[in-house]
């Protein structure tokens, strides 16, 4: 019989997060860097449920990477003076409609994350998977030291895809543009 274990540092957010910047697909390399799956999850602030779950898995990540944190210092740096993935969509995007009163965490992986509907059913068409869809995600949170760089990162595990969305980005869906048969302008 085994235990389960639980990981102080893995989150499993509400439903009702959103789904920005979804690259889930493929890897895509940012300024030249490796490769990466990522995606923005924006979290209501009045999930608190899950705001409250992801700040004790950072507590969690800190004293867990207590001895990568303090590298070759004599002091562990004060989770305050690091970069955590926490963020506040009000004053880091105030002019983002979709971010307000919400937080936002970036969420990467080398892996391709599992990507499932509500009932579990792993999802292969890619366009069920877009900006703006509301899900879970499983993200997993750990220390780093690199380049004179310290904080807490956010691992992305794998995604819940609960419901559609608005799709963000101001693209227009071919289906929204094609919705009438009105073809007066065609040709105008």
């Amino acid at each position: 019989m085994s235990k389960n274990v639980t990981n102080p540092m893995k989150v499993i957010t509400g439903p009702n997060t959103r789904w920005s910047y979804v690259n889930a697909w493929e890897p895509k390399s940012i300024n030249g860097g490796a490769p990466k799956y990522s995606v923005s999850l924006i979290i209501p602030k009045s999930d608190t449920k899950t705001v409250a779950k992801i700040k004790a898995a950072l507590e969690a990540a800190y004293h867990e990477g207590e001895a990568k944190l303090r590298g070759n210092g004599k002091s562990v740096p004060p989770m305050a003076s690091l970069k955590l993935p926490l963020r506040d969509g009000d004053t880091e995007r105030p002019d983002d409609e979709a971010y307000k009163n919400s937080y936002f965490i970036n969420a990467n992986a080398t892996n391709a994350p599992g990507i499932v509907d509500a009932d579990r059913n792993e999802i292969l068409t890619r366009s069920e998977v877009y900006s703006g869809v509301y899900g879970r995600a499983s993200i997993t949170f750990y220390a780093f030291n690199s380049n004179g760089n310290r904080g807490i990162a956010c691992g992305l595990n794998n995604l819940q895809k609960i419901r559609d969305g608005e799709p963000l980005g101001g693209k227009a869906s071919a289906e929204s543009d094609f919705a009438t048969d009105d073809d007066e302008d065609f040709l105008a």
